[in-house]
């Protein structure tokens, strides 16, 4: 009888961690994100200024797609790098400077109204961003929509 118990406390807790793990996602093909943009077009309401879905996942990393077609608030994300690859559109990325009405969104995120300084830059089809931890960024200005590639990229601790 008591081998049975454990067996089922084994299953049950093997279960439990499969239900908490995040799924694997190492691959999208050229017409997964083709159907992922289409997605984003159809479900993005006209007030949102963002529609993100995940396009890769291997924790602690996560590779989005972000349909943007508006502005939308400022960022800063304390404890990760983050990168974009401009899959389509085109739009105006503002770097550094200071948070405009600054607010914590979670233990590691800030975000903003704008930016005031910060170095303006527009970006298009084709282009890569990297965007060190702890730096403002804000795509203050959208032609249309841009269609990304964002991948957050967590900076290793160091070795005790």
């Amino acid at each position: 009888m008591r081998p049975l118990k454990i067996g089922f406390a084994i299953t049950l807790l093997a279960a439990l961690v499969a239900a908490q793990t995040p799924a694997l996602k190492t691959f999208a093909s050229s017409s997964d994100v083709a159907a992922m943009i289409a997605k984003a077009k159809a479900e993005r309401k006209p007030d949102q200024p963002l529609f993100a879905q995940p396009i890769l996942q291997l924790a602690p990393y996560t590779a989005s797609l972000e349909y943007r077609g508006a502005v939308g608030p400022a960022a800063v994300h304390e404890t990760e790098a983050e990168m974009f690859y401009v899959i389509d559109g085109s739009a105006t990325l503002v770097t550094g400077g200071k948070l405009v009405n600054e607010k914590r969104t979670n233990p590691e995120n800030l975000t903003g109204t704008a930016i005031e300084g910060g170095s303006a830059r527009p970006v298009a089809k084709g282009d890569f961003i990297i965007v060190p931890e702890k730096t403002p960024h804000w795509f203050s200005t959208i032609n249309g929509t841009i269609v990304l590639m964002s991948f957050h990229a967590p900076r290793p601790l160091p070795a005790r």
